[in-house]
């Protein structure tokens, strides 16, 4: 018994720019806050940075043949914003471009379809240094920034998405301070979730002065999956809470036009939302050709106020939780088995994300721009490098998604996080999310047993029974 996936359906793989290129200081590239975090004692394991990461720079048409090998449809991949504008104002630095035009012309020729992400994380550290995205300006500079990539890609890329998991970006990088730029202000994060929303509205108008009509533009959230403990009151309006903060707090102005009424119930003592100004919202509801939705795991939450110190769930360690407003709520461990991160594995709730979003815009298409495992890979005696965790993993998310489809959910592709081991944000290299292994001294690429195995589902279509 197969699950045939219908025709045209895309299967890919995804990378971010400072996870993988490397090549930090060449071509006019200069610091974005990964380069400033990493280099900060104590932020990341093991002192490790992305310096070199697995250098996809000097290395993408090796990567890009091996992507062919595998029988990819797409890849997805992120621009790195202070290689093409390295102080995030001005003109672009033509060295920058020159590398993705090459990587695109590759991959075309290859017959891979280019996914394009304008923001994975790497802001330029100049504009950081004058407020980052707490502060309105960095909205506007990032309109500028997708206009210069715009007008040299436009013509090759058909698939755009601006934005990649502006909550990690928010309440990570400025609520618990365990991304860059490491900072630990609340309010803070309420600013700069507004004004990364304000940010994909005006780079999507932007974009749509200089792209061809053909070409398609989304945004690629990390909308949670939020589970009560128990039935009880507290913990339904833990779950609640955690949804606005998680989900909806982008949802509500990109796909409705609004922030939530709970959401700002929820945060009035720390911000009365002055720094939304007349149009943001219009703005922000810039219409979409397609959602991506990223998913790993679920959260299980509960509320009350015997709670012990809150934890986070699953976003790594830190002194003070991500929730601005929420922060009471606890996260707890879900049953079952889990991955090298301590992330529960569960199908479902892919599936229950896909069905959310077709009932809430049942004419959007949908992508899956992020979903995968970290194992704890190493090559045998022979140098193979096996992993049926990964496998497992994959077809049981592949299946929930052949369900979704089956259900009526317009899904449109699947990218398979990661397409190589590669720099694990606070965690360095000590997690592989890869399907293709990278020994880090040599740089030397082994296909794993599920890059083999997501092969062969690509090609057929179909997803083998288990």
């Amino acid at each position: 018994m197969t699950h045939r996936f219908p025709p045209g359906f895309l299967w890919g793989s995804a990378t971010a720019a400072y996870q993988v290129e490397g090549a930090a200081r060449e071509g006019g590239r200069t610091p974005s806050i990964w380069d400033t975090f990493a280099r900060t004692p104590g932020k990341v394991l093991g002192g490790d940075t992305g310096d070199t990461a697995v250098d996809h720079f000097h290395r993408s048409t090796q990567d890009v043949a091996l992507m062919a090998e595998l029988g990819l449809d797409a890849y997805r991949f992120s621009v790195s914003w202070p290689r093409v504008q390295p102080t995030g104002r001005g003109p672009a630095v033509q060295r920058g471009l020159d590398f993705y035009q090459r990587l695109v012309d590759d991959l075309l020729a290859r017959g891979i379809t280019p996914m394009l992400t304008l923001y994975h994380w790497d802001l330029p550290q100049e504009l950081e240094d004058t407020g980052g995205w707490p502060q309105r300006e960095t909205a506007y500079r990032f309109a500028e920034y997708a206009r210069i990539v715009g007008e040299a890609l436009g013509d090759r890329v058909e698939l755009w998405t601006t934005l990649n998991e502006p909550w990690c970006s928010a309440f990570l990088g400025y609520g618990s301070g365990v991304h860059a730029p490491g900072r630990t202000d609340p309010v803070a994060s309420l600013r700069a979730a507004h004004h990364l929303n304000l940010a994909h509205g005006l780079a999507a108008d932007a974009l749509r002065e200089v792209l061809p009509a053909r070409a398609r533009l989304m945004i690629s959230l990390n909308p949670a999956v939020v589970r009560a403990r128990s039935d009880a009151p507290a913990d339904l309006d833990a779950r609640r809470q955690i949804d606005a903060l998680a989900t909806r707090i982008f949802t509500g102005p990109l796909l409705h036009g609004a922030y939530p009424d709970d959401l700002l119930a929820d945060t009035a003592p720390l911000t009365d939302w002055a720094f939304v100004q007349d149009g943001d919202l219009a703005i922000a509801h810039h219409p979409l050709d397609a959602l991506g939705i990223n998913y790993y795991t679920p959260s299980l939450v509960s509320g009350g106020t015997d709670n012990a110190p809150p934890r986070h769930d699953g976003h790594g360690a830190g002194t003070r939780s991500p929730w601005s407003g929420a922060e009471h709520i606890a996260f707890h461990q879900p049953p079952g088995e889990r991955t090298e991160m301590g992330w529960s594995i569960d199908p479902s709730g892919l599936y229950d994300l896909l069905l959310r979003f077709h009932h809430e815009v049942p004419d959007l298409p949908l992508y899956i721009t992020e979903n995968g495992a970290a194992f704890d890979d190493e090559p045998d005696a022979s140098g193979a490098v096996h992993d049926p965790a990964r496998i497992a993993y994959l077809h049981g998310h592949l299946a929930a998604a052949h369900r979704a489809l089956a259900d009526g959910v317009d899904l449109r592709g699947y990218f398979l996080w990661s397409l190589m081991d590669n720099f694990e944000w606070s965690y360095g290299y000590s997690k592989r999310f890869g399907a293709v292994h990278i020994d880090y001294p040599t740089q030397t690429r082994t296909p794993k047993s599920s890059a083999h195995w997501y092969a062969g589902v690509a090609r057929a279509n179909e997803l083998p029974d288990a």
